[in-house]
């Protein structure tokens, strides 16, 4: 008997089965092995974000959750996807230095935040002149090794399907069935492709198109995340990842010119000597963001059997360790789930039924 039929292996589907696994439940994923954006993006944590530097959500929660549970998988997988790493968040104005100055002295902040340090302190190869502040508690999540271990664990589990998912394959009555498989419940975590899903394309989405570029280069860089308004990641010392655009109308996974040309222009801004580096990738991907920056977790307002478990957006390497407990103890044992996730606050606005 399955238990759990998860439409999606992407992040989202893929942690939420292995965390329904672990407690003993039948589970099979289906995905069509296409990418998807959980393994372009970059997966970066930056517990602090923004012009005036503001703390993530219950990230005191969810970030322990989330280094937990990376911890567990690498034990379990015998190698990391978890890379701590510092990051130079680089002002870009006199306001930010002023804004992470007063943050500096609030006590719920000194966790995430170091020194600041004043303009004309250069850093090699870096243009800093309104100064930079060092973050602490960042760091990025390898997504395409971890998805790939987390599939041959699915397969070897003989819990993956690999198919082109088709809506109509399902039938509701008399009983719950998707091909030859008769499910407890259907699980939709197929990302911003949730917006054509006939039980849940009511849902306030925003997806946002994201583009990203990976760079070979000889500059001298400090081993650490920076952070000038768009982000860069060094993978090793001469390889970075740098990212990420975001493009609400151009809703397809096409890399642009475009994009390339507004992340190299920004990189230049910031570290000149780049400009020679050779472009070796270029991927684009849809971020499931939605309207009001909280997930999508919950039961369809009238057919309970149908769940989704989306909308994560830009913060899905933090959010989803927790919001996978949270939600198998939804499934199994009743729990409920947090008001700001649960997709209850949007049936009587959104849903017509």
């Amino acid at each position: 008997m399955i238990d759990f039929l998860i439409i999606g292996q992407g992040l989202a589907g893929s942690l939420l089965a292995w965390e329904l696994i672990q407690r003993g439940c039948k589970v099979v994923i289906v995905d069509n092995g296409r990418e998807n954006a959980s393994q372009v993006a970059a997966g970066l944590i930056n517990p602090v974000t923004g012009m005036r530097f503001v703390k993530s959500a219950d990230v005191d929660t969810l970030l322990p959750t989330a280094k937990h549970c990376y911890s567990q998988l690498a034990d379990f997988f015998q190698q990391d996807f978890y890379s701590e790493k510092p990051m130079l968040r680089i002002f870009r104005s006199d306001s930010e230095f002023t804004n992470a100055h007063k943050r500096l002295s609030t006590p719920d902040y000194q966790a995430y935040l170091g020194d600041i340090q004043q303009p004309g302190k250069a850093i090699d190869n870096l243009a800093t002149p309104f100064g930079f502040l060092k973050q602490k508690k960042t760091g990025y999540l390898l997504t395409r090794p971890l998805l790939s271990c987390l599939k041959a664990f699915f397969i070897a589990n003989d819990s993956y399907r690999q198919a082109d998912f088709d809506y109509r394959d399902i039938q509701l009555q008399p009983s719950l069935r998707w091909q030859d498989i008769a499910p407890k419940q259907i699980i939709f975590c197929e990302g911003y492709q949730a917006t054509q899903n006939p039980w849940f394309c009511w849902l306030p989405f925003q997806p946002v198109k994201g583009e990203i570029l990976t760079l070979q280069h000889q500059t001298e860089l400090p081993d650490k995340i920076l952070n000038y308004g768009n982000w860069l990641i060094p993978l090793n010392a001469h390889q970075i990842r740098i990212g990420a655009t975001f493009d609400r109308e151009n809703l397809d996974t096409q890399p642009t010119e475009q994009g390339k040309n507004d992340l190299l222009n920004a990189l230049n801004q910031v570290s000149p000597g780049l400009t020679q580096a050779n472009l070796i990738n270029h991927q684009a991907n849809i971020r499931p963001c939605t309207q009001d920056r909280q997930p999508f977790i919950g039961l369809h307002p009238q057919h309970k059997q149908l769940a989704i478990f989306n909308g994560f957006g830009a913060k899905g390497s933090l959010q989803i360790p927790w919001y996978s407990r949270h939600f198998a103890d939804a499934l199994l044992n009743g729990a409920p789930l947090p008001h700001s996730s649960n997709i209850q606050r949007h049936y009587e606005t959104h849903f017509t039924g």
